[in-house]
């Protein structure tokens, strides 16, 4: 496999072509009527927004980026569910390596309040500990939440929204963990940390940490979405929901960070993240492995995960989904309050073909949270499926004057 470092020598910048709301993607899903129609009679309920990048390489694979848009609103608010996590990932492993830290140090989270968790074990884990990159490797192969929380809590709320802001992703809002049902005041305060060496000594420490600001969105109107609620008792109560004081990642913002993931010698020096050749090739991997091959941590026990689980995108996370075997997807799904989100890169290895698409579809016909009846099954996951399949078909096609070498996306999967 080739190294990124040789990667990096073949590009300095490319070329990138951003169409603002054009005509490509309108045109492939009005092409599909069978699949798209209920969806273009009325993109503004379903809050539908897709974001298509074709992907030319030249001679010396230099990638040149061609975006196209359709419905793309940073002021229509959907919420972004798991698709945090991705960043949650990169940025943890940046910390790491400012702290001099190996990722697979054992990373035990301690606690200072009543509502924060202490976990000093990992059974998922081979050695029974956690650690930043296990932590990851269950965010990118199962969309683990807990992971994401420990995370969050080695961030820091206040220090993770601010670095975000520092890389020029625009509307980014962090603001919570996740599935804990815990006040807002509380997730502005993040656990005390420290990382422990072979022989139990403690090689760094981090005190709890708090943000004095509570970060809101700066246009609530817009983040009020709904109809009503069921409360914890089962009882719905008729009323609209203000997602102003959670997690926002706009459409935009999710699709530049993969591009800068995936893409990083695209980018000028100071705009690529702080990563290792070794930290791509990590994040590369366990993106785009399936959960079923994983085997630390193993999840061939759990009966509801199978190998498209966390790809949406051609295969709708359908678990008995056929895999195309020479196709991989380097992404991160979302699921919460009836939004389904994919942010992904695409890559099949024998035609050549590379494309990333990021949406957004919305399927919560009654309008109503928590109730658990959102139209996933019969609205979001065919979409996904579908879109994929359709631009997959039409970059089987699409002229293209040198084809890609992407031998340096290809992991042998296993442990």
């Amino acid at each position: 496999m080739k190294t990124l470092k040789g990667i990096l020598l073949l590009s300095l910048l490319s070329s990138t072509y951003i169409q603002a709301q054009d005509q490509v993607i309108e045109q492939l899903l009005k092409a599909n009527p069978t699949y798209f129609k209920q969806l273009t009679d009325n993109p503004a309920k379903y809050r539908l927004q897709i974001l298509y990048t074709q992907i030319d390489r030249d001679v010396d694979n230099k990638p040149k980026f061609t975006t196209h848009a359709y419905r793309v609103d940073a002021n229509e608010y959907f919420y972004p569910a798991s698709t945090v996590k991705l960043a949650a990932s990169v940025l943890a492993l940046e910390k790491i390596n400012q702290l001099k830290i190996d990722k697979n140090t054992t990373f035990q989270t301690l606690k200072n309040r009543p509502t924060q968790l202490e976990v000093l074990t990992d059974t998922s884990a081979a050695n029974g500990l956690p650690s930043i990159a296990h932590y990851i490797k269950k965010i990118l192969l199962v969309s683990d939440n807990e992971a994401y929380n420990r995370l969050y809590e080695f961030l820091g709320q206040k220090n993770f929204n601010k670095i975000m802001a520092n890389k020029g992703f625009e509307g980014v809002r962090f603001t919570h963990r996740l599935q804990t049902s815990i006040p807002l005041l509380e997730n502005q305060y993040t656990n005390p940390v420290q990382f422990v060496n072979d022989q139990g000594k403690v090689i760094w420490r981090q005190k709890e940490q708090f943000n004095k600001k509570q970060i809101q969105s700066p246009n609530p109107l817009q983040t009020i979405l709904g109809k009503g609620v069921m409360n914890d008792s089962g009882r719905v109560i008729m009323h609209p929901v203000t997602f102003g004081f959670k997690n926002a990642f706009p459409l935009q913002a999710q699709h530049d960070f993969l591009k800068r993931l995936m893409f990083p010698a695209s980018f000028v020096a100071k705009d690529r993240f702080k990563l290792t050749d070794e930290d791509y090739r990590f994040l590369y991997r366990y993106m785009s492995e399936y959960p079923t091959e994983s085997k630390k941590p193993s999840y061939s026990a759990d009966s509801t995960i199978g190998p498209a689980y966390c790809k949406f995108i051609l295969y709708g996370g359908d678990k008995n989904a056929q895999l195309n075997p020479d196709v991989r997807i380097f992404n991160k799904v979302g699921d919460a309050y009836g939004f389904l989100l994919d942010n992904a890169y695409f890559v099949d290895f024998k035609h050549q073909v590379e494309f990333m698409v990021t949406a957004t579809i919305y399927c919560n016909e009654d309008e109503i949270f928590n109730d658990d009846k959102y139209e996933y099954d019969t609205v979001g996951f065919p979409f996904f499926k579908h879109l994929g399949e359709v631009i997959y078909q039409y970059e089987l096609k699409r002229p293209k004057s040198n084809l890609p070498n992407l031998d340096y996306l290809k992991f042998t999967y296993s442990d």
